[in-house]
């Protein structure tokens, strides 16, 4: 098993350090990496710190990218607000888990640098600048998209600006709806300070009883949920006021013969990172349901709060929580949990929304009365979500699977899924109908524990083998085994993912499946089930796909240098790679070997980037794209030329050190002729898009794709609808046949 690198020093002359507009450190590049080191030995130790960029730098600029489509006028207004309220819960994660994670390195005396050559402290006051910068322009894009939504008769109103009528009727709601879920704590020498639960919205008032006596604090929970929104509509009308002006307006209804000073509204975030490092399984359950209890009290890394609340209010708030002021608060001058405005984004005014996406059947399944029957006569099936539709060919499948006479097994790894999805409701009645079921449960999928561990209770009472996996190892690969018995013996029938088994997010991310009965597929897939279910013998013998921890990362690198091997003026090597995130340094510098001799290498990167491209003599032959768009790309396909013999593979592996080395993760390779030319037309497509895609700089930073004439631009996610629409009604496909042309063009302008 590949070790995990430790923090490399810096080697050379290192670049010089200037910031960016957004407080990112640029650098200048120069001497970056010895001459020497570009060897079969190389490693990120050869290298200058310069040479990677920031993982959690990297996140928050990926943030600043969905955040552009927030101020795109070319978006449309409910959906520039969707992307207001992603990118604000998307901030509110990478508090609790990068940012909380940080601070407990730092309270724990941790010192080592990072690959680019940071502590822990310098990456903690470092993103706080940045995630500064950030929320000025997400306020600034919010009152705009408030000015742009006005012009469209949706008001979000102040109370204070409504007229009598209005008040009167929301004065109804209020008392019938809001008040009574309140209850207000009051502060004093007798009731201490109370408890205040992660990213819930809370008021703190400041009141006296008379004249004579001092300040009195009170905290009041603002309820939502539980059928109260935080915008509450105003008669039919677009027209909304927040919940907690409701409250505010009526505070002295709750506090009767007191003067109100002040009533302003805060929100905490509690750190997330909260594991235990026990390794054994004997006790997950009641490990994991303590961790959850635990987190509930876990330290807070951050309060904001509204711009009106007094010097004084704040310091008393900073200080009954225990927290730094000059360091953990952040005013929020425009809204407090702007997350919520998912509720005024989800809003039905079709001509403010993108054009509804209506996923089509899969036409080999379509055209087969069994999907059995069309693996059968196809071997192998490429799923593309959400152009294709989820329920009609995944959870098709385990239905069938569930009622069918002749299925005797179905395997499944679970590690996210919603209560919208069918499937585990097919398997609790393939174990009702006699069927021997094993669904391997990951019970630490970050901030999914709680449903998971409902949902492993439930199997388990219907009869389900459930299994928790491998000790020490989460399981991330997305993958269903089904054993049936037919005429000529047994077979097996599987299904592999990009994507987790969640029905919710097969509308909203871009992401391939697999469909197969390859008979050495199915045969690594049991040998994988048996490892997770026994945790024996990681190392097993593999015929088709590649597994982490013990082989994937090994495999990767041993393609990268096999492209180096055979690259020549006559047989030039090309590598394409979409992944999320690209941050494991091994992957990053065998990518720079491949650059420096030659080797093309393309990159379709989400979100997390280490490397720098374009650079001179290092990545000089690297191009990285970034593409956001109304779908969330979460597909990983891994291309190699191999000398004209090419390989794909797609499967749920990250080019991460955490996916690489402590996770199990799953590759397969793709060699169903159809099905590698689809793959083919995705990556050219995404490579040749001038809607959606951004462009990396060498420095890290990112410039976006213009083309200015509508009538040439091309969207590679509107071009997938497009042409599963041409599948569905049996039209030859069309419109990427420019694709690589328009790629080629398109890279010679931005790099």
């Amino acid at each position: 098993m590949p070790t995990v690198l430790a923090a490399p020093k810096p080697v050379g002359d290192s670049g010089s350090i200037e910031s960016d507009q957004h407080g990112l450190p640029k650098v200048t590049i120069e001497g970056l990496f010895q001459e020497s080191a570009f060897d079969s030995q190389l490693s990120a130790k050869n290298f200058s710190t310069d040479c990677f960029l920031n993982r959690e730098f990297s996140w928050i600029n990926f943030n600043r990218r969905v955040l552009s489509e927030a101020a795109n006028p070319r978006t449309r207004l409910l959906e520039r607000v969707k992307f207001l309220a992603i990118v604000s819960a998307n901030i509110d994660e990478f508090y609790m888990k990068r940012l909380g994670g940080l601070k407990q390195q730092i309270r724990a005396g941790v010192t080592r640098l990072s690959i680019d050559g940071r502590t822990p402290e310098e990456q903690l006051g470092q993103c706080r600048v940045m995630l500064l910068s950030l929320q000025k322009e997400k306020e600034a894009i919010y009152r705009s998209v408030v000015d742009e939504l006005k012009r469209h008769d949706i008001q979000l109103c102040s109370y204070a600006d409504l007229d009598d009528s209005d008040k009167q009727a929301l004065k109804q709601y209020y008392k019938s709806n809001v008040q009574p879920l309140i209850t207000p704590l009051v502060v004093d020498r007798f009731h201490p300070f109370p408890f205040i639960s992660n990213l819930s919205l809370n008021l703190l008032v400041a009141m006296k009883r008379d004249q004579q006596s001092s300040v009195l604090e009170a905290r009041i929970k603002v309820p939502i949920g539980d059928g109260v929104p935080r915008f509450v509509q105003i008669g039919s009308a677009y027209k909304f006021v927040r919940v907690e002006e409701l409250i505010i307006s009526h505070i002295d209804t709750l506090f009767p013969c007191t003067e109100i000073i002040s009533c302003d509204l805060f929100q905490i975030t509690r750190n997330a990172i909260t594991e235990n490092n026990s390794s054994g399984m004997e006790d997950m359950l009641e490990m994991i349901e303590h961790e959850l209890s635990s987190r509930k009290f876990a330290p807070i890394v951050r309060l904001q709060f509204n711009p009106q609340m007094h010097h004084t209010r704040k310091m008393s708030l900073a200080a009954h929580l225990g927290l730094d002021v000059e360091k953990d608060v952040v005013e929020s001058a425009a809204m407090v949990s702007m997350s919520d405005l998912m509720e005024i984004a989800s809003l039905d005014i079709p001509e403010l929304r993108d054009t509804p996406n209506q996923p089509i059947n899969n036409v080999t399944i379509e055209n087969h009365t069994s999907v059995f029957e069309a693996i059968r006569a196809a071997e192998s099936i490429l799923l593309q979500h959400p152009y294709e539709c989820f329920v009609t060919s995944v959870e098709r499948f385990v239905y069938e699977a569930s009622l069918d006479p002749n299925v005797a097994a179905i395997k499944m790894t679970l590690y996210r899924t919603s209560s919208d999805t069918k499937i585990l409701e097919y398997l609790i009645n393939a174990a009702k109908n006699g069927k021997q079921v094993a669904v391997i449960v990951e019970l630490k999928a970050r901030f999914d524990e709680e449903a998971n561990i409902r949902w492993a209770t439930r199997l388990e009472q219907a009869g389900v083998h459930v299994s928790y996996g491998v000790a020490g190892l989460k399981t991330h690969c997305k993958t269903i085994l089904i054993v049936r018995n037919e005429q000529d013996g047994v077979h097996r029938y599987a299904h592999i993912g990009t994507g987790n088994y969640h029905a919710g997010t097969a509308r909203l991310y871009s992401d391939i499946g697999l469909l197969t009965c390859n008979a050495d597929i199915t045969e690594d897939l049991a040998e994988l089930f048996n490892f997770l279910t026994t945790g024996c013998h990681p190392q097993r013998n593999y015929v088709k796909i590649m597994a982490a921890p013990m082989i994937i990362k090994q495999e990767l690198l041993s393609k990268i240098e096999r492209e180096i091997t055979m690259h020549s003026e006559n047989n030039p090597g090309l590598i394409r790679l979409k992944t999320n995130a690209l941050e494991d340094p091994d992957i990053t510098v065998a990518l720079y070997r491949a650059s420096r001799v030659g080797v093309t290498v393309e990159l379709i990167v989400r979100d997390i980037c280490r490397l720098r491209p374009a650079i001179d003599g290092l990545s000089d032959n690297i191009h990285v794209i970034s593409i956001v768009g109304r779908f969330l790309e979460h597909s990983r396909i891994y291309f190699f030329r191999n000398g004209g013999a090419e390989e794909y593979y797609i499967g749920s592996a990250d080019l991460m050190t955490r996916n690489l080395e402590r996770r199990v993760e799953l590759l397969i390779p793709i060699e169903h002729v159809e099905c590698k030319q689809a793959l083919r037309q995705i990556l050219e497509a995404q490579l040749a898009d001038s809607y959606c895609a951004w462009t990396m700089q060498s420095d890290g930073e990112y410039k976006q794709r213009k083309n200015t004439n509508s009538h040439t631009q091309f969207n590679s996610q509107e071009n997938a609808i497009s042409q599963a629409k041409k599948r569905a009604s049996g039209k030859p496909e069309s419109g990427i046949v420019e694709s690589k042309k328009l790629a080629t063009q398109w890279l010679r302008l931005c790099f």
